[in-house]
């Protein structure tokens, strides 16, 4: 329906959006971690072509690596691959890399033993590593635009989603509405501190409340224990 897609837009996807300006100061805090990424070749769990054409910053070569089809046309320093990152061969035939990126990835993996999985790849890949995800507590849920979403029984979330008039695809069957929820599970600080903990642990706030979380490596040889920066 467009005027529902319109109000999603207006919160999360138009420029000026809440969330563009989200990304926007996101991207300006990574750059400052990050000062010689333009040299960096980088690693990036989960995402696309087409944010890194749109970002404020350009690595030296970016290799995505996604369950989702990419683009046949990239330009030069874009490579792509379909692939899970949570299978140790894949990652062992990567190679090294100057850092691993991802934004909101590690929630969708499934399950505890694959997030291990997930961050053994991250270790195994590159020396830094900026990794994304929001954070469980965050009033609204982030993928459906939903006030308390994620606190909701799974079958009830199974059954909103089909309803829900900010969900960004509507699910058209039951099965659909679970296939849509089921794999999505918000990580908590101390999930993040556990997962990464010899990273730093960034907050994103907004009005004052956590709304995500980036474990953040930026130098090659960090001192044991994590710490935790607003």
């Amino acid at each position: 329906m467009p005027h529902t897609r319109a109000l999603r837009n207006r919160f999360v996807d138009a420029p000026g959006s809440v969330g563009e300006r989200l990304r926007a100061a996101r991207w300006e805090r990574f750059r400052r971690l990050f000062p010689g990424i333009a040299g960096m070749t980088v690693v990036d769990l989960g995402g696309t072509a087409d944010m890194w054409l749109r970002a404020p910053v350009r690595p030296r070569h970016v290799h995505l690596i996604n369950l989702e089809p990419h683009p046949a046309d990239l330009p030069d320093w874009i490579s792509a691959e379909n692939a899970d990152v949570t299978d140790p061969a894949v990652a062992a035939g990567l190679g090294s890399h100057d850092l691993v990126f991802s934004n909101s990835t590690i929630e969708h993996v499934g399950g505890h033993s694959q997030r291990r999985r997930f961050v053994a790849a991250v270790e195994d890949l590159a020396p830094l590593h900026w990794i994304q995800t929001p954070y469980r507590y965050f009033p609204v849920e982030p993928h459906f635009v939903a006030p308390g979403f994620q606190f909701l029984p799974l079958a009830a979330r199974a059954r909103l989603v089909r309803h829900w008039p900010l969900t960004h695809s509507r699910p058209g069957s039951p099965q659909e509405g679970m296939d849509a929820v089921i794999n999505i599970e918000l990580l908590t600080r101390a999930e993040m501190r556990y997962l990464f903990p010899r990273s730093t642990l960034l907050s994103e706030r907004v009005l004052g409340v956590t709304k995500s979380l980036t474990a953040v490596r930026a130098e090659r040889d960090p001192a044991p224990g994590a710490a935790s920066k607003d």
